[in-house]
């Protein structure tokens, strides 16, 4: 902030006196003589103290130490011409530094400065003025200042000038103020859209870049977007992505695009108007990696909108997606799964990002990269909800093993939809048969141990799915799964507690699951979670039955009957009622127990 942009502004402007004379003076007695009477006198000694301020930071502490910023402060309203432009000269240069512009706002300078942006004020004026208020807008409470005292109307004016150095500092000052959403309400209002599109074409990259970066904060409202587009904004942006001599400005260009991309309004302008095929046909050639990967990104935003997706699907934005995963860089890899994962909310788009994406995605799983297995993996379970057409594709692109192996990876967002993708598969035959050779079982013993409410809640979504099977059951027990699965029950995730009673349920279906499943307390939890009509579900009731029903022994014990469905076989005992909270012990247990006068325990054993 504060280089200067045209090469004649580099020496203070020329005047009428010979400041040699005070130069030879120590900064002390300089600012001595700002107390002086004489116009003559302060004018050189404001242009002495520009001098001396211009040299370092050093000289600005001096200087602030000195107590000369108080008496310029009052020279700002003077009413000799080149007194008060010297003095701002002066703020200009040190407002740079942070305890200067301490005082400066206890002083209340930005009213003066916004007071010296009048049109016929001088240039150089304007200059000082507004480099001082680009340093200082940098604070939050300086912005709320400007906007109070209404600097934003002379600042937007001055976009304007005719000088350079003045254009680039009012538009940097009108970037920082604009930081703030108020700001950029007010802005809109002031019509700065025209202004700020017309320093697109200065010949300074440093205005052009400065206009750039304001557009794309004041883009991200709608209301701008409109007002963008019925300027021909468009078109400005997509002419410098047309130019390869403008290079250096095609990632702000494409931020402020991206933000259009959000706006179902300025999309169907932009599509209208062959903008998209342009912008699309831009990014298929380009090899920037920050280029790909912030394209990548708005189009994952602007596929949040059910319209927009359809509009990008149409001009085929997955075959630009694809290209994505085929380049060498990590990060243009993971934001181009992450808007795969967006679009996949397009029926359409998602035939076509599985058919020709997942073979891609699979071999991604491999990577060392954990954030890019993660987005990976996160769009393959995208792309396989409720898809059988594309879980049939992973198998067949041999992604069994990798997901397995995901399933250990570091990060839980990662482990989470490995379990999901894996879960989507298993509605097919082949695949679950597949996958439960693997292990899955035992694999899951581990997730169900996380404490990421995620990972917990899709392996035990995962369990009821697999636990179908009486080897995948047995696995499960003997990998002790039961333990941390029952452990899920005390979750106080709803989502977690639903899919945990889900999966007892179905592992329950087997008196040897069931009877390991009470004795590590499943029975008593289900029972306290069902006295709770907030904490119940319909999981949770049938997970009690279930349960019960596969442990006669238990049940008559408990209830003290049993329903006609049930039919005792070889090992049912009756040792009579238990009292609520006592344990119900093990026949094994109960043998160990000395003879006492109590009922006999009744066991059947026909063998």
């Amino acid at each position: 902030m504060g280089r200067k942009i045209k090469k004649e502004a580099e020496s203070p402007p020329k005047d009428v006196f010979d400041p040699l004379l005070i130069e030879s003076k120590t900064p002390e007695t300089v600012v001595l003589m700002l107390s002086s009477p004489e116009n003559e006198v302060l004018a050189k000694a404001c242009d002495a103290l520009y001098k001396f301020a211009s040299k370092g930071d050093e000289n600005k502490l001096t200087l602030l130490g000195l107590g000369a910023l108080e008496h310029l402060y009052k020279l700002l309203s003077h009413e000799d011409p080149i007194v008060r432009r010297n003095a701002v000269m002066v703020f200009g240069i040190v407002a740079s530094n942070h305890d200067v512009k301490k005082l400066l706002r206890e002083l209340d300078v930005t009213n003066s400065l916004i007071s010296q942006l009048t049109p016929e004020e001088d240039i150089v004026i304007h200059e000082f003025a507004t480099l001082c208020l680009a340093h200082m807008a940098v604070e939050y409470t300086t912005k709320v200042k400007i906007f109070e005292q209404g600097g934003l109307e002379p600042l937007i004016r001055l976009l304007g000038s005719p000088d350079p150095d003045v254009k680039k500092n009012s538009v940097e000052c009108i970037y920082l103020l604009v930081q703030d959403f108020q700001n950029r309400a007010a802005v809109r209002e002031l019509n700065v859209i025209p202004p700020l599109l017309g320093l697109l074409e200065s010949e300074y990259p440093v205005i052009q870049l400065l206009a750039l970066q304001t557009l794309e904060v004041i883009s991200k409202d709608r209301e701008t977007r409109i007002i963008l587009g019925e300027n021909k904004g468009l078109d400005f942006l997509l002419n410098i992505l047309e130019n390869n001599e403008l290079s250096d400005l095609h990632i702000e260009a494409l931020a402020v695009l991206g933000n259009c991309l959000e706006d179902v309004h300025t999309l169907q302008l932009i599509q209208l108007t062959g903008g998209l095929k342009k912008l699309l046909s831009f990014l298929e050639v380009s090899t920037v990696p920050d280029i790909q990967k912030n394209a990548a990104k708005a189009i994952t935003k602007a596929a949040y909108d059910a319209e927009i997706r359809k509009i990008l699907h149409w001009e085929e934005v997955e075959k630009f997606l694809l290209s994505l995963l085929e380049t060498d860089n990590d990060g243009v890899k993971i934001a181009a799964s992450q808007a795969i994962s967006a679009m996949c909310e397009n029926i359409d788009s998602k035939s076509v990002l599985g058919l020709q994406g997942i073979p891609q995605l699979v071999r991604l799983l491999s990577t060392d990269n954990e954030e890019l297995k993660e987005a990976a993996v996160t769009a393959l379970t995208n792309l396989t909800t409720a898809s059988p057409r594309n879980a049939s594709v992973v198998a067949e692109a041999e992604g069994i093993e990798p997901l397995m192996n995901t399933l250990n990876a570091q990060r839980d967002g990662a482990v989470a939809n490995a379990i999901a993708v894996l879960t989507n598969l298993s509605l097919q035959e082949p695949s679950r048969i597949s996958i439960q050779s693997h292990g899955i079982m035992s694999a899951l013993a581990g997730p169900l141990r996380s404490t990421n409410s995620q990972v917990q809640s899709k392996a035990a979504f995962a369990v009821a799915a697999f636990g179908c099977d009486a080897d995948a059951r047995t696995e499960l027990r003997n990998a002790g799964g039961l333990g941390p699965l029952t452990e899920l029950l005390h979750s106080k995730n709803e989502e977690v507690r639903r899919n945990a009673c889900w999966a007892v349920m179905v592992c329950a279906s087997e008196e040897l699951t069931a009877v390991e499943l009470c004795s590590l307390g499943a029975l008593d939890i289900l029972e306290e979670i069902n006295l709770s009509t907030k904490r119940k579900n319909k999981f949770s009731e049938a997970a009690l039955e279930k349960l019960l029903d596969n442990n006669l022994s238990q049940k008559y014990s408990r209830m003290g009957y049993l329903s006609s469905s049930n039919i005792i076989t070889n090992g049912f005992y009756d040792c009579g009622q238990i009292k609520h909270g006592k344990k119900f012990l093990s026949l094994e247990e109960l043998s160990k127990q000395e003879l006492t006068d109590r009922r006999a325990i009744i066991f059947i054993n026909a063998k």
